[in-house]
């Protein structure tokens, strides 16, 4: 499995990179502390396989990394996606690393 740390990810969004964020976490995590990814419910990644992009970078994050692992085996098993990055240490990464600002339950 592929990875991609919060400093990279922050990289590829100030360098306005065309690659897609996903994040699998429950709709009241992601309404608590978010940074702009497409929500997509772990439970619901196998209904929305059509969403992810299959010609960019497609980076995969939840609260510490572990649903997104899930979903990129899944993703890589099932959908025979070989474009997928797990955001390691999740939001509670981003929000240690990067933006302090962000209050992560």
């Amino acid at each position: 499995m592929k990875t991609i740390s919060v400093d990279e990810l922050k990289e590829l969004m100030d360098n306005q990179e065309d690659f897609q964020l996903i994040d699998v976490r429950e709709p009241s995590e992601y309404e608590s502390a978010n940074i702009g990814g497409e929500l997509i419910p772990l439970q619901t990644v196998p209904q929305h396989i059509d969403k992810l992009s299959k010609d960019k970078q497609v980076v995969i994050m939840c609260r510490s990394g572990k649903r997104s692992a899930n979903a990129v085996m899944f993703l890589e098993q099932q959908a025979g996606l070989e474009n997928l990055y797990n955001l390691e240490g999740g939001i509670m990464a981003w929000a240690a690393e990067i933006d302090n600002s962000l209050i992560v339950e």
